[in-house]
């Protein structure tokens, strides 16, 4: 499920290149778009928040979070598969 989503990702990334000709840095996701991103609600977003799991910036009453941020999220939790038998 990580992987389809750190795949999801980058096609993400792919299409916010070809619109903007910024550094993916850039590129800020509200509050909605983070959790569809991360297929999340918005309680456990909250709870990413309050315990510093994810890095975010807030303008006025507004939050966003950086979508390289997002990534290295993804990518600190990723867990490969093993060929261990059970």
């Amino acid at each position: 499920a990580i992987q389809q989503m750190l795949e999801k990702l980058e096609l993400l990334n792919q299409k916010l290149d070809q619109n903007k000709k910024e550094p993916l840095s850039g590129v800020w996701l509200d509050n909605q778009e983070t959790c569809q991103v991360l297929k999340i609600s918005k309680r456990t977003l909250q709870v990413y928040r309050d315990n510093g799991l994810l890095p975010y910036s807030q303008v006025g009453g507004k939050i966003y979070f950086r979508i390289t941020d997002i990534e290295d999220h993804l990518q600190r939790h990723y867990v490969k598969a093993s060929n261990r038998k059970r």
